[in-house]
């Protein structure tokens, strides 16, 4: 039954789970509507990000990094686009507009006037401001330092970051893209919609064996959002000089056997050194908003596409979580309110 319009729903970590989360560990509950104290901003949510690192946060988080841990009765949190209900007389905010901002997870949310960010038409579809395109583009670009004529791998290619970097390499010159992904299926949806010249499945033998084949000459660029076997595949295909951003530790986030906090991995530093690679951990968001324009660009144009599925109702949400963590979707994941 929808909440009356004193209320709010919104999602809580109901117990800390013995392995992967499942539905059956947060709750939908109902709660007062926020009021805003001086200086905040009360929004009712349109849309929030599912995103995979929410593993981490139930796992107790990572010291020194943006993954604050999640104790049993806290509110989940991420990436959201909501339609403001009131702001502070100087915010340059008014009642209706969309602005981007991090208190997913609930229908209604107050949150600093700072920390909210307008939304212009800079992108045709509000939702593409919750994907992971400033990060892939950033990579690509500032990172790794894409070339014409580079060999690109991503791990991870049907993710959330894997599905926009493996179309953007592209836009941005690379001559061959190889990702890969855990399915068959998605495999074959890399290559058929999102512009991958091949793809690899996990589990469908060793990725080493696989990435030879699919990029026999090796690689220049690898853009990790895995790690694990991923990356010792990618430093023996790896050419001198060689640019390997990490941007995502997928198998230690989805690994039943680990807490989302770690993800180790042996790998041969003397080929490092050997080849000469350059490996270096993403470095956070330049916030010039080329990525914006050009992602803007792209999109109308339908060079890229945005690849995400919507699920209607925060009931839902928890639900949307353990299929991203199963690998059910191909994308980033959305709830829609």
């Amino acid at each position: 039954m929808p909440p009356s319009p004193s209320t709010s729903r919104a999602i809580r970590l109901a117990a800390l789970p013995d392995g992967l989360p499942r539905p059956e560990h947060f709750a939908v509950v109902e709660e007062p509507i926020p009021v805003p104290d001086e200086g905040e901003v009360l929004v009712r949510n349109r849309f929030f990000h599912v995103f995979p690192a929410l593993r981490t946060l139930i796992g107790g988080g990572v010291k020194g990094t943006p993954f604050p841990p999640l104790r049993p009765g806290d509110t989940l949190f991420g990436p959201a686009i909501g339609e403001v209900v009131s702001a502070p007389p100087d915010a340059g905010l008014r009642p209706g507009d969309l602005v981007r901002h991090w208190m997913g997870w609930r229908e209604y949310a107050v949150t600093p006037a700072e920390q909210c960010t307008p939304l212009d038409d800079t992108l045709p579809d509000p939702v593409a401001h919750l994907s992971q395109a400033a990060l892939a583009f950033t990579a690509l670009t500032r990172d790794a330092r894409v070339r014409p004529g580079d060999t690109v791998f991503v791990s991870g290619g049907a993710g959330g970051v894997g599905s926009l970097a493996g179309q953007i390499a592209g836009r941005l010159g690379a001559e061959r893209v190889v990702g890969s992904t855990g399915s068959a299926d998605k495999a074959a949806r890399l290559v058929s919609e999102l512009g991958y010249d091949a793809a690899l499945v996990r589990d469908a033998g060793p990725i080493a064996e696989q990435l030879a084949e699919a990029a026999p000459d090796g690689i220049d660029v690898f853009v990790d959002n895995v790690g694990g076997e991923q990356l010792r595949a990618a430093i023996a295909a790896a050419r001198t000089g060689a640019r390997f951003v990490l941007v995502g530790t997928l198998a230690g986030q989805l690994s039943p056997h680990l807490t989302g906090t770690t993800a180790p991995v042996e790998i041969d530093t003397f080929q490092l050194v050997a080849k000469r690679i350059e490996m270096r951990g993403f470095g956070g968001l330049d916030g010039t908003g080329e990525w914006a324009e050009r992602f803007g660009g792209w999109l109308r144009s339908g060079e890229v596409t945005f690849p995400h599925v919507r699920v209607p109702g925060i009931d839902r949400a928890p639900q949307a979580l353990h299929e991203l963590i199963s690998g059910r979707h191909l994308g980033a994941v959305v709830v829609e309110l």
